[in-house]
């Protein structure tokens, strides 16, 4: 009879604690928004926790130490919540409480929030606790206030346990300091056990979590600790005049070893019906003991009880350690789950494929605008089902197909100036096993800016509102490369106001199958004599989009016109660029006739020409390159010219009829992938005729030359961009120009042939040699 009792109250005991295992995961975010004269700031805390439901209260953070302030405005909702959760439990629901508190000064305060209790680990995690300290007061290598670590990671992690795998955590500082990962090491203060689960190592300079192999499959809760150090000794400077110094980390400080602990699993763990008891027992690693009380977990109709341990964690070392300027809690939960059939991502495991975001990139968002992130991922033996994620309150998810989401969100002005994490991962299933994708986050900073785009056939025209950016020197703007007048900024009352030509300033090309897409910026430079910045106080993108094929004429497509160019000391001249249908050049071909055809291998004869009133002055080709668009900056290019020396081996040159021309000849060939079309682009000068101080005297360079020296304006002028073309295969042997030969599609799919009867011969008769490449080939754009 006694023993009935004694099951009876174990079974209710059992109840009562699954019923109360909720806790999965916590952290902190700290953002500092507006300091005043008297000392006072305001700040937004994100307290972000994740239970097995998703009805929690959040009003219960302690205040342990200063002056935690006064609660102005809050708001709460759900992130994102699953049913793929650990055994024994319903699933999660990651939620967030947004605070808005006054301080009225800039002192350090402390914050916790404890309770109980994890949800079932193999480490006995039992209650938790979330211990945050924060220093606001005045820096003295920025004089701005004290920042703390900006940090995101997934909640619920799972990976197979015959598959190793690294997390980096999220995380960054707003004033560069170093950002330490470490477990828990005080008591009831950064960790309620301070267990460090077997099978993981965490590298903590980097914050990176390894898993490589574990002999318990289960969950393991961990309890990790943000801190920043500075990367020189500082000073924190509160409004009443004290002070107090803060020292960086040393480079040489040991790293902390990792211990093993006591683990006992949970039952339901591991396969098949088991009964284990772990007697009292003691194991010393430093003079705070922890006791886990008596744990009933049942998988049928087993019962592991674990007694009293002491259970050792981690202890500073001897040797001085700094004190950090912040401590923020990062916990949650990983899943060793059963093994996978294959570890290779992309079969089994989930693999992110394009247009997904890599780890750690920086995207940028508009207040008020829409805010999107495309997430796709493959796998050929499992079904991608959903995405998981975490981000800012508000954010939402969209499925487009199977394995492609969108993420999509909304910033409201409150949030300008913030840089907010986005973290997520894609889950598969097979069979009656969930898996999970690598976990990928980025950092979206939110701006103020708004722009206005007018796509034109040759440009874009932006025109952005002054009222956007408040503070700024209009006059310290600019596009990604505002080398030339036609790239300069103007401005009326209102507005900032670019006019960009699509193949200057700087502009990007980006394409798919369909369209092309040019983009460029308007960032901020901190001084005119600067040449590099490592901080955009404003930075707005835009862009404009071409449909590759349809009724839109492009200007980029047709002849380029002559150049006209004024330079002091030199006036007004014209540059020429134009093809010729062969070795005499008597007359070029007409405009009417572009895009030219050609077949690979045939002679593109080329000559440019300076027209100008001053005498005595002689044209110079520093370089020549081709590319699949009219843009200066476009990549891949193939060079043809560089420093004044010939690259390309089919190049000939033709004596010129004056000392201001300049006639060259290359064989024609194509970009590999899906460029169907060629830019010829120069850059020339004009100098001084027999004065051999100029860039002309000097004629091949074979090395670059490390810088330029400072050029007289009487005796050569500036380099000049020039192109002309488009170059391109004729598509059937009807279409064929007057002008040019046979057809190139066919030449192109005949010589493809040809390499490959000669690639089969290669390799079953070693003793041919391999024929001579003309051209390197050059790599596709991704797609």
């Amino acid at each position: 009879m006694a023993s009935f009792w004694i099951f009876s109250i174990q079974l209710l005991l059992l109840i009562s604690v699954a019923s109360a295992s909720h806790f999965t995961a916590g952290t902190v975010r700290v953002v500092p928004k507006e300091k005043h004269l008297n000392g006072s700031i305001k700040v937004d805390i994100y307290f972000r926790q994740t239970y097995g439901s998703c009805n929690h209260y959040f009003g219960d953070w302690r205040c342990l130490n200063g002056n935690c302030g006064k609660i102005s405005e809050a708001k709460e909702g759900v992130i994102d919540s699953s049913t793929n959760a650990a055994p024994n439990t319903n699933g999660w629901c990651e939620t967030e409480e947004v605070q808005s508190r006054y301080y009225p000064n800039d002192d350090s305060f402390d914050l916790r929030k404890a309770s109980c209790c994890w949800i079932p680990t193999v480490n006995l995690q039992g209650s938790w606790r979330l211990f945050t300290h924060v220093d606001l007061r005045e820096r003295s290598d920025n004089w701005q206030a004290n920042g703390s670590p900006n940090n995101a990671i997934m909640p619920f992690l799972r990976v197979p346990s015959n598959c190793p795998r690294s997390y980096h955590l999220m995380t960054d500082d707003p004033d560069g300091d170093r950002v330490i990962c470490r477990y828990g090491t005080i008591l009831n203060r950064e960790c309620a056990t301070c267990n460090q689960p077997q099978g993981f190592e965490l590298d903590e300079r980097n914050c990176v979590l390894h898993y490589r192999s574990t002999s318990y499959t289960g969950t393991y809760g961990f309890e990790l600790v943000l801190e920043d150090f500075p990367r020189t000794t500082i000073s924190l400077i509160s409004t009443n005049g004290t002070s107090t110094q803060r020292l960086p980390l040393p480079s040489n400080r040991n790293k902390r070893s990792i211990f093993g602990n006591l683990v006992l699993p949970y039952i339901g763990a591991t396969a098949g019906p088991t009964t284990t008891t772990a007697g009292p027992t003691t194991t010393t690693a430093s003079p705070t003991t922890t006791t886990a009380g008596p744990t009933t977990t049942t998988a049928g109709l087993t019962t592991t009880t674990a007694g009293p341990t002491t259970t050792p964690y981690q202890t500073y070392p001897s040797k001085p350690y700094p004190t950090p300027l912040s401590q923020i809690p990062l916990q949650f939960s990983v899943l060793v789950d059963s093994p996978a059939p294959s570890c290779t991502e992309g079969e089994y495991l989930p693999r992110f494929v394009h247009p997904t975001p890599s780890h750690g990139d920086h995207l940028n968002a508009q207040v008020n605008e829409e805010f999107e992130i495309t997430v796709k991922a493959v796998a050929q033996y499992s079904k991608v089902g959903d995405i998981i994620f975490t981000g800012p309150l508000g954010t939402t998810k969209h499925r487009i197909e199977r394995g492609e989401f969108y993420l999509r969100w909304t910033p409201t002005l409150h949030q300008f100036g913030d840089q907010v994490p986005i973290c997520f991962i894609a889950e598969a299933a097979f069979s009656y096993q969930q898996l999970q994708s690598e976990m990928r986050c980025v950092w979206v900073h939110v701006e103020h800016a708004k722009a206005h785009v007018i796509c034109n056939e040759t440009s874009m025209t932006v025109e952005l509102e002054k009222a956007a950016f408040k503070g700024l020197d209009e006059d310290h703007l600019r596009l990604n490369d505002p080398g030339s007048t036609a790239c300069r900024l103007h401005s009326n009352s209102t507005h900032v106001i670019g006019f960009i030509p699509l193949n200057e300033c700087g502009t990007m090309i980006k394409e798919d199958d369909e369209n092309l897409l040019f983009s460029n910026e308007i960032t901020t430079f901190e001084d005119v004599r600067d040449i590099v910045t490592r901080k955009h106080l404003l930075e707005v993108q835009f862009s404009c989009q071409y449909p590759k094929r349809g009724n839109v004429s492009l200007g980029f497509t047709v002849h380029r016109d002559n150049q006209t160019i004024t330079e002091k000391g030199f006036g007004t001249f014209t540059y020429n660029f134009e093809f010729y249908p062969d070795i005499h050049f008597d007359t070029m071909i007409n405009p009417h006739f572009y895009p030219l055809d050609y077949e690979v291998g045939d002679k593109i004869y080329m000559q440019i020409d300076a027209t100008t009133s001053i005498n005595n002055t002689v044209l110079f080709v520093e370089s020549c390159s081709a590319s699949p668009y009219d843009n200066p900056n476009y990549q891949p290019t193939y060079p043809i010219i560089e420093n004044g020396c010939v690259q390309d081996s089919t190049v000939v040159l033709y004596p010129p009829s004056h000392n201001k021309q300049f006639r060259f000849s290359i064989d024609a060939f194509k970009f590999i992938g899906l460029h169907d079309q060629v830019y010829i682009s120069c850059s020339v000068i004009l100098c001084e005729a027999g004065n051999p101080n100029t860039r002309c005297s000097r004629g091949c360079l074979p090395t670059n030359p490390i810088g330029r020296r400072r050029r007289s304006a009487v005796i050569e002028t500036g380099a000049h961009f020039i192109s002309q073309g488009p170059l391109r295969l004729q598509s059937t042997p009807e279409n064929k120009s007057s002008v040019t030969g046979l057809n190139l599609n066919m030449a192109f799919i005949a010589g493809c042939l040809l390499a490959a009867i000669a690639m089969i011969c290669g390799v079953m008769i070693h003793k041919f040699k391999r024929a001579a490449v003309r051209y390197q080939p050059l790599s596709s754009i991704e797609q």
